[in-house]
């Protein structure tokens, strides 16, 4: 917001507000209904191991991550989690080999076992109108795994200045970027060559054997997801936060620390803020419930994806680096970024379309 308001003014800064922070808000349920599904997965795995038809609820697991989170929320900033940023990024490239290296061995498998088979798919039951709403999803999920823009200023504004704050940020987004697309493109390339059609929306979910690797997988996930909610979640923290002690700056509840004295432990404590122990705690059971309300995986992804993909990621940044630039209008360079915007507003409007029919759908 604090970049739109500098570089473009006006109701934009309300409307990049409006657009950022309900994302985050979609990204922290979303994460919850993941990470619940990945806890769940251990669990469902193991029963049909034992040939043991349990059922598994959700409902707990998306419970227990959201007493994690509530214990984590407490930590007062960014700088304080940085070592589970680390963790979150290991355990995303464990989960992600993994993936890659069961989709591979399926591929050499179902190569020698199955040559010269005739191929079957789901895809013939399918009419023609449900296979396109389904692409429209799919285009959604791709938008929502490029989510990082709505957190890469705040990142970056937590930086130190030397070197410069824009060098050390945009040679971490072509890291991060580059390291990404490789495995997006692997996982997305070698696992339609593993399911073909039939390709679950969770990878992992499609493999049985072997069960303790699956579970390595399914648990780096989850433990990623909970350092990947605290990313996100930190940026609403700080806007709610920074906003009511403007507003009542008189107010103790509100701006009061309290030090709590840990006994046996030589005087060490710590300070609690009675305004962020309530807020941050009911924010996480807020979240907590609308995933119970909406455990659908894919779809609810692909919604979020569509909704924050174009006025985040595409159209204040082109509109920025255009009012930066003093590029004039009808211009080549501001007509063929204007047609990059409008090409990318229609695939966030058709995305948008196939994530709500689907959720109808699954409602």
């Amino acid at each position: 917001m604090d970049a739109v308001r500098a570089h473009l003014g006006g109701v934009k800064v309300q409307l990049c507000g409006l657009a950022q922070y309900a994302n985050l808000v979609g990204v922290t349920v979303g994460y919850t209904v993941t990470a619940s599904m990945c806890m769940g997965s251990v669990r469902r795995k193991k029963c049909l191991h034992a040939e043991d038809n349990c059922h598994v609820s959700t409902t707990i697991y998306m419970i227990i991550f959201g007493c994690i989170q509530l214990i984590l929320c407490q930590v007062p900033n960014y700088h304080k989690l940085s070592w589970i940023s680390i963790l979150a990024a290991v355990m995303s490239i464990t989960y992600s080999f993994i993936g890659l290296g069961l989709s591979v061995a399926k591929v050499a498998a179902g190569t020698q076992l199955n040559e010269g088979a005739e191929v079957t798919t789901t895809w013939p039951t399918v009419s023609e109108a449900q296979r396109l709403w389904k692409i429209f999803q799919a285009i959604g999920n791709i938008a929502f795994a490029y989510a990082y823009s709505t957190v890469l200023i705040e990142i970056q504004d937590t930086l130190k200045s030397s070197p410069a704050e824009n060098k050390t940020m945009k040679r971490a987004s072509f890291v991060g970027i580059s390291t990404t697309t490789i495995f997006y493109l692997l996982c997305g390339c070698v696992g339609y060559a593993a399911f073909g059609e039939d390709a679950p929306g969770d990878l992992l979910s499609g493999f049985h054997q072997p069960l303790w690797l699956l579970n390595v997988a399914n648990v780096s996930l989850a433990i990623h997801l909970i350092g990947a909610y605290q990313v996100f979640v930190q940026p609403i923290f700080s806007l709610v936060e920074s906003s009511c002690r403007q507003r009542w700056p008189e107010v103790k509840f509100v701006t009061a620390d309290h030090q709590i004295t840990i006994p046996f432990l030589g005087g060490t404590g710590f300070h609690v803020n009675c305004f962020i122990l309530v807020w941050r705690s009911a924010y996480v059971a807020v979240t907590t419930v609308l995933a119970m309300l909406l455990p659908f995986f894919n779809v609810f992804l692909a919604l979020i994806g569509a909704a924050s993909f174009w006025p985040l990621t595409v159209y204040f940044p082109i509109e920025m680096y255009i009012a930066r630039a003093k590029l004039p209008k009808f211009s080549f360079s501001w007509m063929g970024l204007q047609a990059l915007s409008l090409a990318c507003l229609l695939v966030s409007l058709v995305a948008a379309a196939g994530s709500v029919e689907g959720l109808i759908q699954s409602l």
